[in-house]
């Protein structure tokens, strides 16, 4: 190098990288390329933010842009111990990036998940939006933002049978028939509407709000975890919110004629 006129670089290695067994990574470790975490829904700034951080720190700062990363990098605080790979970590690092996002680039990101899951993308870019605003905080893949937004992007909602035994029978028929008709009479459907109409059944019906919310919730999204109800309904629009929940009263009813019959 000095014979032309160089200084010589500095050279320095990195710690290797282990598993949580503590053995060499490979394949029996899980996800082995970038295009592995790519298509599992890591977003490319959480992972570079995770593999910067296994072999080197910067005080307790574990979220950092890609930005911080240049900047505050330095091989002094590379550490000498080996890095251990935690898948669980890494989900974390990721969601703190999803949730750190615009619901705008969120939802452009969101957008060939949607595709690749065989959902038909929203036509209205303002309710992918939403939903992203909706599911980051929930989510800590770009797969399982898609996961829960399958009450909107398909119609064909399966409830789950211990949510349905546990939430939709028999005693909360009556207030739910009251909440249907309620709602279906509003002169404006948004959240206050909406949560207008829920505060107005559960003091006729003597109900705390989670009592009524969480049958509704099962009824419209198949599950007992989803984001504001509220939300969800204003989201879904009157039309399929009432048709889920004619469907849920239906099945309350279909289910309490057969338990009479046995």
């Amino acid at each position: 190098y000095r014979a032309l006129g160089f200084e010589a670089p500095a050279f320095a290695h990195i710690p290797l990288i282990l598993g949580t067994d503590r053995a060499r990574l490979s394949k029996r470790h899980g996800a082995t390329s970038v295009m592995a975490y790519r298509d599992m829904g890591y977003l490319a700034d959480g992972l570079v933010n995770y593999l910067a951080r296994l072999g080197w720190s910067c005080g307790d700062q574990e979220i950092f842009t890609r930005a911080e990363l240049i900047e505050k990098f330095g091989l002094e605080n590379v550490g000498a111990a080996a890095g251990i790979y935690n898948p669980e970590k890494a989900e974390w690092v990721n969601a703190s990036h999803i949730k750190a996002m615009t619901p705008a680039a969120l939802a452009d990101a969101l957008v060939p998940f949607i595709a690749a899951a065989g959902f038909a993308v929203p036509a209205r870019r303002e309710d992918i939006e939403t939903l992203a605003g909706l599911l980051r905080e929930r989510a800590s893949t770009l797969v399982e933002m898609v996961d829960g937004a399958r009450f909107f992007l398909t119609d064909d909602i399966r409830i789950d049978p211990a949510a349905a035994a546990k939430h939709l029978d028999a005693g909360i028929h009556p207030a739910l028939t009251a909440l249907r008709d309620r709602l279906a009479d509003l002169a404006e459907w948004n959240e206050e509407s909406v949560h207008a109409g829920f505060v107005a059944v559960t003091e006729t019906f003597s109900l705390k709000l989670g009592k009524l919310a969480q049958p509704v919730r099962v009824a419209v999204t198949g599950g007992t975890a989803s984001p504001g109800i509220f939300e969800v309904l204003v989201l879904l629009g009157r039309e399929r919110s009432l048709a889920r929940l004619d469907a849920a009263l239906q099945g309350i009813e279909t289910r309490a004629r057969v338990g009479g019959q046995t």
